[in-house]
This record gives structure tokens, sequence and C-alpha cells, in this order.
């Protein structure tokens, strides 16, 4: 005969404790999930219906302010050019930038001030980012609008990000393995390209991935560099380029239904192309990963 085990008072009230705790988690949980789900939702319900191969195909040449017809292939062609030059631009600048902080700028005065000066751009407003492209790239050089210019003000709001998510992952990987690799004679800057980067592989493209789909909806910075346009731009450094969230911008301001369901169905496509490249960030972390081959 077995006897049950005789609960104490301090363990019950531990148990009580625990258990609160975890209920106020998933509450928490649920009160944060609840929004992103009821945009998600609202975003397919309004768009899929104008969500079509027309859509995605065509662009609004030549289409009426009332007219049902028209697409937003031009945008989407826009934001991955633009999206894709500013990744080219800060993601290796941002890298190099983390490596320097995390191997070599340790205790150096130029790490503090790298350091403090991302952490002001990081909280830098995108339209401020918008207004210095303007001010310095449109204006006193007279380059124009174009992509480009998108692209270069994107390209400062992701570098913060870049940076402090890359050096972080680099700080987590163990000195350990650091140290073995310089007593077999290897040199610093091999075994950062060698051991450093590929352990920390996984959490630099996730953060990487993060900084594109902090920037692939941004509208102020374009609005003030890219412009606006109705026609295929294929080119990012000449003349004015449409994006995604300036298409979704222009027709929700347009005051008739199937503008407004274009606008809708722009916005279910940024959201789709986001995820899209996030699926295959993933897909890339995994190829990549040390635990594949066991």
């Amino acid at each position: 005969m077995t006897m049950s085990p005789v609960i104490t008072p301090l363990a019950f009230s531990r148990r009580l404790k625990n258990r609160i705790v975890q209920g106020l988690v998933w509450l928490a949980f649920a009160i944060a999930v609840v929004p992103l789900v009821s945009v998600l939702w609202l975003v397919v319900k309004n768009g899929y219906a104008r969500f079509d191969a027309e859509f995605l195909t065509h662009s609004m040449r030549n289409i009426g302010a009332r007219d049902a017809g028209g697409g937003a292939y031009h945008a989407v062609l826009g934001t991955l050019e633009q999206v894709g030059l500013a990744t080219l631009i800060s993601v290796p600048i941002g890298l190099l930038t983390a490596v320097y902080l995390v191997e070599y700028g340790q205790g150096r005065r130029l790490s503090r001030s790298i350091s403090f000066f991302v952490d002001v751009m990081t909280g830098i407003p995108s339209v401020v980012a918008g207004l210095f492209v303007l001010a310095f790239w449109v204006l006193v050089l007279g380059f124009g609008y174009s992509g480009f210019a998108g692209a270069l003000a994107l390209s400062i709001l992701m570098m913060p990000t870049v940076v402090r998510s890359a050096e972080e992952m680099l700080r987590l990987v163990p000195n350990d393995l650091r140290e073995a690799s310089y007593a077999l004679g290897v040199p610093k800057w091999k075994t950062i390209t060698r051991i450093v980067l590929p352990t920390a592989l996984t959490g630099i493209v996730t953060g990487v991935m993060l900084a594109i789909a902090r920037v692939a909806g941004e509208t102020a910075p374009l609005l003030l560099t890219v412009f606006i346009t109705d026609s295929i731009n294929t080119d990012p450094f000449t003349g004015p380029q449409m994006g995604l969230p300036l298409y979704v911008f222009d027709q929700a301001q347009r005051p008739n239904v199937t503008a407004v369901d274009r606008a809708w169905a722009g916005a279910l496509t940024l959201i789709l192309i986001v995820m899209l490249l996030n699926l295959v960030a993933r897909l890339i972390t995994w190829w990549r990963s040390p635990a594949k081959g066991r």
C-alpha cells in the first residue's frame, strides 16, 4: 500500500504561484497574438478578391481613377529592387561593424563611439532618413528621384538592426572555439571567417530578415526619395519608381471602391513577400546548420 506524498503549505504556495504566473504568461501571449491575427485576417479578407494574375502582371499605366483593372506589378518590382539594394548596402557594412565591435574593438574609444552612434541610429524616425537622402542625394548632388535613393534611405534604417543582431550573435559564440582555433595556429581573420561567422550564421540571417521586414513597409522615406509613378521602371538608378508601400498609400487615398480594393491587395502582396523572404531565410539557415549533417 503506497501512501500519497504530503504536500506542505510551502510546496502548495509555490505550485499556486507557478500556475498563476503560467496563466498570466499565456494571457499576455493571447493578448499579443489577437492584434496580429486580426490584422492578417482583415488584410486577407479584403485583399483576396482583387489578388489575381492580372493584379500581379499589370501596372497602373493608362488606368483611370475609377477603372476596375490595373495591378501592382510595377510596385512589386520596385519593392524587390529597392529592398534588395538596401540589403546589399547595409548587410556588409553592418556585419563588418559588428565583427569589429566584438572581435577587435573591445575597450577602445572608437568602439564606444560606434556603439553610441548605432544606438542613435536605432531611434531615428524613418521620415528623417528620407529627408536626409532627399536633401543630400536628390537636392544637393542632383541625382533626382530614383529607386536607389529610396534604397539609401532604407539602408540607413536597416544598418542599426543588422549591427545589433549580428553583434549579439557573435558574442554568443563560445570563446573556446576561438581559442582552439588560435591554438592550432589559425590566424584571427581566418578564425572569424571559418569558425565564428558560420557558427553565428543562423542568428545573423534572422537579424537580417528582421531588418528587411522592418523596412519593407516603410512609406515616408520612399515618398520623399522615390516618388510615385504608374509605369514600370526596371532601372532603379533613373527616374521615379513605385514601391508597394507607396502603391498602398496612393490607392488608399483615392475616394472609390476599386482603388481601395487594390490597396488591400497591395497590402496582402507585401505581407506575402515578407513571409516568403522569411521562409527562404529559414531554409538557408537549415541548409547551413551544423546539426543538419548529424
